[in-house]
Parts: C-alpha cells; structure tokens; sequence
C-alpha cells in the first residue's frame, strides 16, 4: 500500500477499479485510456497520469490490461488482510450503508455497529451484530476496528466522534455535515449529501 500518493489519486483508483470489475472475466480484455476516462467524466491525461503513478503503462495497440490494471491497483492501495470497520448509528441512513457496502466487492469489512437505541443493541443488522456505544472502547480493542463509518444524528457527532478516537479508531466517514475537528494523524472524509445536492443545483442553474 502506497501513503504517498494523492488522496484524489486513491479515490480515483477505486473507482477504475469498480468500473473494470464487470469486464475482469472477458478472455484477453483490455482497455483504452480514452475509453476509461469518458466512463468516469475524466480526461485520457489524468487516467494515464494516476496508472503511471502506480507502475502502469499502456499498450499501445491494445490499451491496459484489465485483469493487470485491477491487480496492480489492489497492490497499490489495499491493505493485504483488509479493513475492520465499524458503522455508528443504525437508523435510515445507516441500515443504507451497511447494506451497500455489504454487497460490494471491497476489503473493507463492517464488522460490528452501535447504537443508543435499546431496540437495536443486541440484535443483528444485515448480519452485523450492534452493541450499544458505551461498548465501543471494548468492541474496537477486541475487533482490532480502526475504521468507522459515522451515520449518527448531527447533534450526536462531535460527542460520538470523540469517543471513537479516544476508542481506537484512526479514520471516520463522516456522514453528519457537522464539522469534526481532529487530531494529527487521523483520517478523516465528510460526506455531506445536501453540500453535494446545492453544488449540483448551482451548475446546472440557467
């Protein structure tokens, strides 16, 4: 696994990745530059820049080989025994994210949830257990976990994120659109829908 390349760079290998999966057992396949950048809205020049970062140069003839690209791409940016991940907070969203990610192909493993809700602790969600989040500490020392999705109500975030550093866990998915302030050495990714949702309406405003 390479650190040093780009965060823009990782996000991008994930989704040629993603994308290729579906042609991986086609005899002989093999792909174009120009053809993967027009399926992910890129340029040719960035998709070659970011495989050539990693160690991959196209046929000229005959483009990436598709099989080579999605190997050499796992090298590069998994980790080789996976991700434990936790997911915190089990309500619409959070029962949304589990069952997507439990139906992709990723190294990432949602080993265990939490939640306040005394409905949901000690029950089983898409076939993760959910322990109540007083358990955290406990549950992500013996799950070895140093990844959480965060899909709790903002008012609960800063509070349930703190908890989860001072638990172990060194990078958040933050699903909340409330701000995390966190210390050096933890990863963190805000995903915030209605930031993405207003950026969309600006650009496509007459």
């Amino acid at each position: 696994m390479n650190t040093k390349l780009p965060p823009r760079t990782v996000e991008r290998l994930s989704k040629y990745r993603r994308l290729l999966d579906k042609y991986k057992d086609l005899e002989e396949a093999h792909i174009y530059s120009h053809k993967l950048a027009a399926l992910l809205n890129l340029t040719p020049e960035q998709v070659r820049r970011d495989l050539m970062l990693i160690g991959l140069t196209g046929n000229h003839r005959k483009g990436y080989n598709i099989k080579a690209l999605i190997g050499q791409i796992g090298t590069t940016i998994d980790r080789q025994e996976g991700h434990r991940v936790a997911l915190v907070g089990i309500g619409n969203l959070g029962k949304a994210v589990l069952g997507f990610i439990r139906k992709a192909n990723t190294k990432m493993d949602i080993v265990a949830a939490f939640d306040i809700d005394r409905n949901k602790v000690n029950t089983q969600v898409a076939g993760v257990a959910c322990y109540d989040i007083g358990a955290a500490a406990q549950i992500i020392s013996r799950e070895q976990i140093r990844i959480a999705i965060l899909t709790v109500p903002p008012e609960a975030a800063v509070n349930t994120a703190t908890l989860l550093l001072e638990s172990g866990i060194r990078g958040i998915l933050n699903f909340t659109s409330v701000h995390l302030d966190v210390p050096p050495g933890i990863y963190l990714k805000d995903y915030d829908i209605i930031t993405s949702l207003e950026e969309i309406g600006f650009f496509i405003m007459d």
